[in-house]
């Protein structure tokens, strides 16, 4: 028997049945003709997960990532026990403590204080050991005013609050957490991966699923990623992030049909003397600029991991575009970035009346080179940008 902790998925298969279609008699018709023609049969199933396979061992941390729809969200509810596999072997040892979603396992009808008692039963502790955890829950979760009122009077907030602490304080052998820490805010997000890091310290197994790279990579040392219910990719933490920030980017590259009233075109970036872009060296970009008529704009350029959100970007106000087309030049004295792949934004207001003139887009990548790394953080501190900076200490007595 494997010890407690240890989560064992062999070979797991999942399907679910096609949406139902409107009942409408053309419906009806349609459907009756596919299955006469024998062509119904493989339309009512559709799988979610294909071939799983993988263990964790007890007080490891791993990230599962992936686009929406990848599966990661239904494993999760098979190893928490909420569904089960069509084909495949789930084993879990060790109590679980689940937060799937913002109410999972949250009674609407009950107050916090009797879901806490609640939910504590279910997983097995008994009296005494909930009571000596129930002030660190309720503080936690900040609900000290509004702990003996119903949950469904509670907000989105509260309710993830409350959920997580629960789940995360009755000190489950494997904790699973989806998502839902992007209900919070800020400082509440903090909190809960101060409070991660302490359950790993403990030996406790993490599961965790989330759009935030940065916080699954500030939190796991493993990944996982999933792609159409297929597993892409297993290993460290960093090999795997970096793998599928790559895989956004060529999606992205692939997709990009620029859009606006101001388009770009020849698109070059280049470090010094004309070579690749280096950390903390200069970068040029070149680009072209064609208006239908003459403009009055102001330009923005950003640059980010494959997301709309920016690491960094830059303004330059009443641009006269003349019309045709315009030659652009940006240079930067010194690129704050680690060696890594990068997207280029665009976008154009008009001066005047602050009118979109061309949307925040992506118009092509920007590769970084050099083997120049970020120092590591804390465990559970999330880094909000990739940005490199250089420094010098000195420790006297």
């Amino acid at each position: 028997m494997s010890p407690e902790g240890t989560v064992t998925i062999d070979h797991v298969w999942k399907r679910f049945r096609s949406d139902r279609g409107r009942r409408l008699l053309r419906d009806h018709v349609s459907r009756l003709g596919r299955s006469v023609a024998g062509r119904d049969g493989a339309d009512q199933w559709r799988w979610v997960l294909r071939e799983i396979d993988f263990k964790i061992e007890p007080g490891e941390s791993v990230g599962f990532v992936g686009s929406n729809g990848a599966g990661k969200s239904t494993l999760l509810k098979i190893i928490s026990g909420v569904m089960f596999p069509h084909t495949g072997r789930v084993s879990v040892e060790g109590r679980i403590g689940a937060l799937i979603e913002v109410a999972s396992g949250i009674h609407p009808e009950l107050t916090g204080k009797e879901n806490i008692s609640v939910f504590g039963t279910l997983l097995g502790l008994g009296k005494s050991e909930l009571a000596r955890k129930y002030d660190e829950i309720v503080a936690f979760a900040e609900l000290e005013d509004a702990i003996n009122r119903q949950v469904k009077f509670y907000s989105s907030g509260m309710k993830t609050r409350l959920g997580f602490a629960i789940a995360a304080f009755l000190e489950p052998s494997v904790l699973i957490v989806d998502e839902v820490l992007a209900v919070g805010d800020q400082m509440f997000q903090q909190k809960c991966l101060d409070r991660m890091r302490t359950v790993l310290h403990s030996g406790t197994t993490l599961l965790l699923v989330s759009h935030d790279l940065a916080a699954v990579g500030a939190t796991a040392s493993r990944a996982i990623w999933l792609a159409d219910g297929t597993m892409q990719a297993d290993g460290p933490v960093d090999e795997v992030l970096a793998g599928y920030r790559t895989a956004i980017e060529k999606e992205a590259a692939s997709k990009i049909e620029l859009e606006g009233e101001i388009r770009i075109s020849n698109l070059k970036t280049f470090g010094g003397t004309g070579g690749a872009v280096t950390t903390s060296g200069t970068c040029s970009v070149r680009f072209d600029v064609t208006a239908p008529q003459a403009k009055h704009a102001n330009f923005f350029l950003g640059v980010s991991q494959g997301a709309a959100t920016p690491i960094f970007a830059v303004r330059k106000e009443g641009i006269r575009v003349s019309e045709g087309e315009t030659h652009v030049a940006v240079d930067f004295g010194g690129i704050p970035l680690p060696a890594g792949g990068y997207f280029l934004w665009f976008a154009a207001f008009e001066v005047k009346t602050g009118r979109e003139i061309t949307p925040w887009q992506p118009i092509g990548p920007l590769l970084v080179e050099g083997g120049r790394l970020l120092d590591a953080t804390p465990k559970a501190i999330v880094r909000l940008s990739p940005v490199f900076v250089e420094a010098q200490w000195t420790v006297s007595d």
